[in-house]
């Protein structure tokens, strides 16, 4: 499977939209995006162009899928599963891409990146609801408890990210217990409870061409 393994603050510049992609430092006076605002490349501080319909709806999918750090076949087929799904297909993307293992481990302050999280999740310093999960991709269900590893709770990463949690802030749909390491998942997102820019109408007319 193709990895991105560029600089990530070009991404951001790309997509024209902070996208926190490097956790804390995106807070600081040192993230690139802030401290250049325009495309990268030779000719990224030209004016950006009008782009068509198609471009647009690409643009706004490759922002989402970036943002959560997947793959084109991954992020297909989460699309793919949100379309079987009764409701609004866009929402349903969302939610399914915030219900991922690495994502609530972000949500939660347990890590400061969702690139972080899919690396402490891989290397087995998370438990859902008592037994060990290595999966990034993982789907949690409402009820389901996240706690970090007792052996895991002194990785000096981990808790620099709680310390700083105050900064972003732990969404609504999740309860946060700083001092036990520990989350529970107390619903599913709402539309409302995503609050980066995203408009998912766009990525599912891409998709039904």
């Amino acid at each position: 499977m193709a990895r991105y393994t560029g600089s990530v603050c070009r991404i951001c510049r790309r997509e024209n939209i902070k996208l926190f992609l490097k956790g804390d430092r995106c807070y600081s006076d040192k993230c690139a995006f802030d401290r250049r605002g325009y495309a990268p490349g030779e000719h990224g501080q030209r004016r950006r162009g009008k782009f068509s319909d198609y471009g647009v709806q690409l643009r706004e999918k490759q922002k989402v899928k970036r943002m959560y750090g997947l793959s084109e076949k991954q992020f297909r087929l989460f699309f793919q599963r949100a379309d079987r799904q009764k409701g609004i297909t866009g929402t349903n993307l969302l939610v399914f891409l915030e219900r991922r293992m690495d994502n609530v481990v972000y949500r939660l302050g347990f890590v400061n990146s969702r690139n972080q999280g899919r690396h402490l999740v891989r290397h087995n310093h998370f438990l859902v609801n008592g037994r060990r999960v290595n999966i990034p991709s993982y789907l949690l269900k409402v009820g389901d408890v996240v706690e970090v590893r007792e052996k895991s709770t002194k990785i000096q990463a981990i808790n620099d990210s709680l310390d700083a949690v105050v900064r972003r802030g732990v969404p609504q749909w999740l309860d946060l217990e700083k001092d036990k390491f520990k989350g529970v998942v107390n619903n599913f997102p709402v539309r409302e409870d995503l609050t980066t820019p995203m408009q998912e109408q766009l990525i599912v007319e891409l998709y039904s061409k």
